[in-house]
This record gives C-alpha cells, sequence and structure tokens, in this order.
C-alpha cells in the first residue's frame, strides 16, 4: 500500500499546534498535550473518539479548549493524582456541554478535599467512577491498542506526587509513558517493577522538576521525544536547567524536546506501524 506522509504546521493564538501523517489507511492515536498553563493536561484522540489524562488546573478554559476542537463526549478520564494542577479543570465540567462516560482515579491517599470534589462532579454528570491499579487497562477497545498501568501497585499506600497512576501507551509500534507527577523514588520503584521500560514518547515527569527525572530513569525510558507541560515564568523553575540539561543528552537531540511554555499545544502522531510521529 502507497505511503504518504502529510506534514502540517499551523500557527494559532495561544501556541502552535504540529499535525503529521503516517500509513494510507492505518488508524493511528493522537495525542496533544494542552496548553493548560503551569499543569497537565493530554487529550488523546482514536478514530473519532476522544479521552484524556489528566484535566489541567480550574480558570485556564480547559472545556473551552476541549468544545472548540469538536470534543462533546470523552470516553474515558484519568486523574493521575489529586493536586489542583491536574483535576481542577475536571471540576469545571457540570453543565459545560462535555460528557464523559468513564472517570478513573488513583488510590492517592492525600488530597482529600479535591477527590471529594471531583467525585461530586461525577454523580452530577452521572459518570461512574473506578480505581486503577498497576496491571489493569483502559482502552478505547478491541484491537490489542491501549494503556497499560504500571504504578501504582495494589499493595502500596501512596499519597501526593509519588500516588500519580503511570500509564504506558502502546499502539502497534508505537509507545507513550505518562508519568504526571511521580518523583525519584517512585522513578526507582517503576523501573525495579519494569527493569525494561521503554518509550518513544515520555511525558516529563512534574513539569519538568529536579525532583523527578533522574538520570538512570530517563536512560532506561530513552524516549525519542518528549514534552514538558509548563507555565510560562511559573514560580518554581520549572523545568530545571539540570533536568533539560538530561533530556537533551538522552533525546540527544534538543529539537526533539517540547514545552509548552514555548509552543504552546503539541500534538504527535503514534502510527501503529511507523512509531511516533512529529
Amino acid at each position: 500500500m502507497k505511503l504518504f506522509w502529510i506534514l502540517v504546521v499551523t500557527a494559532v493564538i495561544n501556541g502552535c499546534m504540529y499535525v503529521s501523517g503516517s500509513a494510507e489507511g492505518e488508524s493511528s492515536m493522537h495525542a496533544t498535550a494542552i496548553d493548560v498553563g503551569q499543569g497537565l493536561a493530554v487529550l488523546f484522540e482514536y478514530g473519532g473518539r476522544y479521552a484524556m489524562y489528566d484535566f489541567g488546573p480550574d480558570s485556564v478554559g480547559v472545556v473551552d479548549s476541549l468544545l472548540a476542537r469538536g470534543v462533546d463526549t470523552l470516553d474515558w478520564v484519568v486523574l493521575s493524582h489529586n493536586h489542583r494542577d491536574h483535576i481542577g479543570g475536571f471540576l469545571e465540567l457540570a453543565g459545560r456541554g462535555v460528557f464523559v462516560r468513564r472517570l478513573y482515579m488513583g488510590p492517592d491517599t492525600a488530597g482529600a478535599f479535591f477527590r471529594d470534589s471531583v467525585l461530586r462532579v461525577a454523580r452530577a454528570l452521572g459518570t461512574p467512577v473506578d480505581t486503577l491499579l498497576r496491571g489493569e487497562n483502559v482502552s478505547f477497545g478491541g484491537g490489542g491498542n491501549g494503556f497499560e498501568v504500571l504504578w501504582p501497585a495494589s499493595y502500596l499506600r501512596v499519597g501526593e506526587n509519588r500516588a500519580s497512576v503511570v500509564l504506558l501507551g502502546k499502539f502497534g509500534a508505537s509507545k507513550m509513558l505518562l508519568t504526571g507527577d511521580l518523583d525519584s523514588v517512585g522513578e526507582r520503584h517503576l523501573l525495579e517493577m519494569n527493569p525494561t521500560l521503554s518509550a518513544e514518547l515520555l511525558q516529563v515527569a512534574h513539569h519538568g522538576s529536579a525532583g523527578s527525572n533522574t538520570l538512570s530513569f530517563l536512560s532506561q525510558v530513552s524516549p525519542k521525544y518528549a514534552f514538558v507541560s509548563v507555565g510560562a515564568g511559573n514560580g518554581y523553575g520549572h523545568p530545571a536547567l539540570s533536568v533539560v540539561r538530561k533530556l537533551n543528552l538522552v533525546l540527544g537531540d534538543s529539537t526533539k524536546l517540547y514545552r509548552t511554555d514555548l509552543q504552546g499545544s503539541i500534538r504527535f502522531e503514534l502510527s501503529p506501524s511507523m512509531g511516533v510521529l512529529h
């Protein structure tokens, strides 16, 4: 079958969106790191269906961004842990015209106020809620493509950043690792449980914090591309210069590190036959 490539770079008001194409007749998954400032929200599109990993902070227009893209139904949403910059946007869903078929949360033992607020919204939407643990899967259904939960394990009680639900997306030849705000201790445990862990596309943990992203972890994952969801001029100094240097070393090319504070929303294609494209 004839292969063709399409590369479109579209300038948008809030940044840049990149779109690429893969083999003709092939169903790819697209992942977009939405520019939500200092937070994280990743939108997935597969076969005309949508899902999300984290929802950004409140009052940054995540819902408006979905509606502007024509997204009024999400098959599922995974909220990695109970911090406002990852789940705040979900609290603005009620009455906004976006329906969520299923909500997945991790076993974060902290952040009870935000957790309870999310559950109230889910009840108002009529959305079923499940807890995700290592070994489980979320997907768009069929074909063997989807996300495997790598962390946390059921026998652990963890809270705060270390409780972040880690997903490994597998779409044929493409692999994508989502780490939320996982810290360096969590990274070490994750590698102990998954000694051959690797992925072409990496969501850089905790917005590029120096408390995450150890060289041993980044080297093992060995991504081809990486992206940092981070707010411009944030007061945390994210991403840390030391982390940027480590990422550039591992990636081998500084142009393969993408940042929402510099480039706005960033879109990748996960092609089953050709791997991650950008």
